[in-house]
């Protein structure tokens, strides 16, 4: 890991680096290649692609009622209620994110209203492999459901038996997802925003993915379908001081280091102690886990800084913009009120970031790679569209009327004053 000691303002762009592999012009050509193919021959180009990737010879996409049967008896009981569990803490908290219609009288006779209605049809990707992400069904299928979405598709790739890992399938049952694909990587994007025999087309891709899913994403937004928001590696950012157990804060450098090799974790503390101890004890930690050479490869672009005082620790906290943000700190009621760019944020000494992952209610799909500073983790409101209303009454054309008429004429747009003085 490098360690920075009081560094000056003009390395802090060092220290905020992400450690992005850099996107290669062969990763943009195959996406584009697996796209231009969905789109030529459908169904066939995908189910050719599943069995060139997984060694699966499937001849349907679509998982069976039997399957999802045999997935809810397969996981283990303790593990079912687990999700249930976090299912009831995130629908809770997400369902407390409804907003009210709003109506105005802008001036006399001009009624104006917004109104949130869900997005018609959404596709959810939830990657497999040696990592499948069961817990963000949860994080997208529940507010798409509470939303109100009509049309619920999830896509996550099967393994080399033909099979998407039952505990996907069991944590999409537990929350009432029945439309699922045995399908992965770019050629499910490329499925969802297309449509084929069997998949529909959707209006907006959910879901992480490896850098072929994230381009894929990228780059069907050109044919008319929206994407939750962009992304990179995962990324933690931990405040320490002196009060913070060192165990814990090399615990939480870890988790997210395991995510995989261009994962970031950075420390920043006024607190000598606290740098001076933190390596070995990670080390020890990272030397028991399964996946260590893959934490040691995150870690070698992790970083510990040493400030001066609290206001330097925020300033640089907010340059970085974490996806997630500890604040392992005594006074971390006043230094909360001072983030301003973060994904989610996890106050105290006894919040990991691992609780917001799984189970405490909010959301882990979160912007990465500095977008916190403009994009918002995904939320019930990713899931809806904003629509607004208007209304003149004859009181509310001679409120506007004259208004309307000298702004359009000025922009020389004639036909849009006269379709105000012909009212």
């Amino acid at each position: 890991m490098e360690v920075y000691r009081y560094p000056s303002r003009q390395e802090w762009p060092h220290i905020c680096r992400r450690a992005m592999v850099e996107q290669s012009k062969q990763v943009e050509d195959t996406v584009a290649s697996i796209i231009n193919d969905v789109a030529t021959r459908g169904e066939q180009a995908v189910l050719d692609y599943e069995h060139r990737f997984t060694g699966s010879s499937i001849d349907s996409l679509r998982v069976t009622d039997t399957e999802l049967e045999e997935a809810m008896r397969s996981v283990p009981e303790e593990l079912i209620l687990a999700i249930e569990a976090a299912a009831a803490n995130i629908e809770k908290f997400h369902a407390a994110q409804r907003m009210q219609p709003i109506e105005v009288e802008t001036a006399p006779g001009v009624h104006c209203e917004q109104r949130q209605l869900p997005i018609n049809t959404v596709g959810l990707y939830i990657p497999g492999g040696n990592s499948p992400l069961f817990s963000t069904v949860l994080m997208l299928a529940v507010p798409a459901r509470l939303a109100g979405c009509k049309r619920i598709v999830l896509c996550s790739p099967a393994n080399k038996d033909g099979k998407v890992h039952p505990a996907i399938l069991a944590t999409a049952g537990i929350v009432g997802i029945t439309e699922i694909y045995k399908t992965g990587g770019a050629q499910a994007i490329a499925a969802m925003a297309l449509g084929t025999k069997e998949i529909p087309r959707v209006d907006k891709i959910f879901g992480p993915g490896n850098r072929f899913v994230m381009e894929a994403k990228q780059q069907v937004t050109r044919l008319g379908v929206a994407i939750d928001m962009p992304a990179g590696p995962s990324e933690v950012m931990v405040l320490a001081d002196d009060g913070a157990r060192l165990e814990c804060i090399a615990a939480d450098f870890l988790s997210q280091a395991e995510h995989g090799p261009d994962s970031q974790s950075i420390l920043i503390t006024c607190s000598e102690s606290v740098i001076d101890a933190l390596p070995s004890v990670i080390d020890q930690q990272a030397s028991t886990l399964p996946k260590r050479e893959l934490v040691e490869k995150s870690l070698s672009h992790s970083r510990l800084v040493l400030v001066k005082d609290e206001e330097e620790m925020m300033a640089l906290a907010n340059d970085y913009a974490p996806e997630h943000l500890i604040v392992a700190m005594a006074n971390w009621r006043d230094l909360k009120d001072r983030v301003e760019n973060a994904g989610s944020v996890f106050l105290g000494y006894n919040t990991p970031e691992s609780a917001g992952d799984y189970a405490s209610g909010t959301n882990h799909t979160l912007p990465t790679s500095g977008y916190a500073r403009a994009y918002s983790g995904v939320n019930l409101d990713s899931f809806m569209k904003k629509v607004t209303f208007q209304h003149l009454t004859a009181e509310g054309v001679s409120s506007i009327a004259r208004t309307v008429e000298l702004m359009a004429l000025a922009e020389g747009l004639d036909a849009h004053a006269r379709a105000m003085t012909l009212r």
